[in-house]
């Protein structure tokens, strides 16, 4: 069958012949932006403290990635409203490459400025990667938009995982190189994300997002009209869409704070780069390898019923964390597995929230601004993180994740029992 043109608008059979393409490429893409993303984010904190030879600071870097990738969002979802996915999210991984050859070069300058810098650009890939997601859903029917997302998402599992694993084989490959030997996970990065956008380039066509306005407006299945970019905001505030945006900014905001700083607890404790890989490797596992399940149980239980178990799921990851012994790897390595699930839960559930509340001509710029507040609270949680471990300890880290966890569920019950009936599954 050949590819359906966006002048000849395919019927249901041809729509979904389509949706199962566009699945595999953004799948492929996804493997290769998983890899990137983990092979910086796992050693971006070392690098930074070993550049100061002080943690205080050592969340700034991952701070900037995350608040250059919230920025980076906005630009990218305005272009993909306009163009379409294809270009915005090879921009985005296009712009990871960037960062990450400036980190690089940071690296062997010894330049702390200058790693900041390239960890803003680098967080133009992250972003990409979450980006995806909603590319994985314009062409999905809505009882099954949350299982679209979650594929996106769990095609992250295989190069995610993999990221971490690399530090002992690419600290090889940087000293090889002459490179300090924590600049060679940006290596790997950079490589990764210039293959995720040529292959996008290349093979994501027609692109989802152009192909789904055609189709509504052919079929006048939702209505395709001119709306003002401000109510991209406006919607955002309302009804299950407030509760959508909570859920991923909670999630975001804790699960970075958490992760940022496990590899420098675990250094302080004299754990080696191997051990804190297979931690983090663990913690980007439950980020991605359970995203099928987040996605069924949120289009067959529904949406908030989902959102209100990741918070669970945080809230108990924060009390592990607690008591975990240090000096060990199973408590913090179950700690920060049970953090990736719960971001994976809220994350799914509520990007479908989000999908579902807002009308199709404004969507993508609606995204775009939730994913802006998502990362700005990542963000405060990164730069935030490293005051925290330095002044008041690992433990208040995760009293403020079990604190976030509680105040996201009170947000949700209230919320959801103001807001109409879910649209998918049974009623929240």
């Amino acid at each position: 069958m050949s590819t359906p043109s966006l002048t000849a608008v395919p019927g249901d059979a041809d729509l979904a012949a389509v949706q199962r393409r566009t699945l595999s490429v953004i799948v492929a893409g996804q493997v290769l932006g998983g890899v990137g993303l983990a092979a910086g984010v796992a050693v971006g904190a070392l690098l930074a403290r070993d550049l100061l030879d002080d943690a205080l600071l050592s969340g700034l870097p991952g701070a900037l990635a995350t608040a250059g990738g919230a920025a980076a969002a906005i630009g990218l979802s305005r272009l993909m409203a306009r163009s379409g996915r294809r270009p915005g999210l090879v921009l985005g991984y296009v712009m990871g490459a960037v960062g990450s050859a400036v980190v690089i070069g940071a690296a062997q300058a010894g330049d702390f400025v200058l790693l900041c810098a390239g960890m803003a650009l680098f967080g133009a890939g992250n972003v990409a990667s979450l980006q995806a997601r909603y590319a994985g859903a314009d062409l999905a029917r809505p009882e099954h938009r949350a299982r679209s997302l979650s594929i996106v998402l769990f095609a992250t599992t295989f190069g995610a995982v993999a990221g971490p694993n690399l530090l002992g084989p690419t600290q090889r490959l940087a000293e090889e190189l002459g490179l300090p030997s924590l600049a060679g996970p940006f290596v790997v990065a950079a490589a990764a994300y210039l293959a995720a956008a040529v292959l996008l380039a290349a093979l994501l066509r027609p692109d989802p997002l152009l192909l789904a306005r055609s189709h509504a407006a052919e079929t006048a299945t939702e209505p395709v009209v001119a709306q003002r970019v401000p109510g991209s905001w406006a919607v955002l505030a309302h009804g299950r869409a407030a509760i959508g945006v909570a859920a991923m900014v909670t999630a975001q905001f804790v699960m970075v704070m958490m992760m940022t700083m496990t590899p420098v607890h675990m250094a302080d404790h004299g754990q080696g780069l191997v051990v804190v890989g297979f931690v983090i490797s663990a913690h980007i596992a439950g980020m991605y390898l359970p995203s099928p399940l987040s996605g069924i149980l949120a289009d067959r239980a529904g949406r908030i019923p989902t959102v209100l178990l990741g918070a669970g799921v945080l809230a108990v990851s924060g009390v592990t964390a607690m008591v975990a012994d240090p000096d060990g790897r199973v408590g913090l390595t179950v700690a920060l597995f049970l953090l990736g699930l719960g971001w994976s839960l809220c994350l799914v559930a509520g990007s479908a929230l989000l999908t579902d509340a807002v009308p199709l001509s404004v969507r993508p710029q609606a995204q775009g601004n939730a994913d802006l507040l998502a990362g700005l609270s990542a963000a405060a949680g990164s730069a935030g993180s490293g005051v925290v471990l330095d002044l008041a300890g690992w433990a208040a880290i995760a009293i403020i994740t079990v604190t976030a966890a509680l105040a996201v569920t009170t947000f949700t019950l209230a919320r959801s029992a103001r807001a109409p009936t879910d649209p998918i599954g049974v009623t929240g």
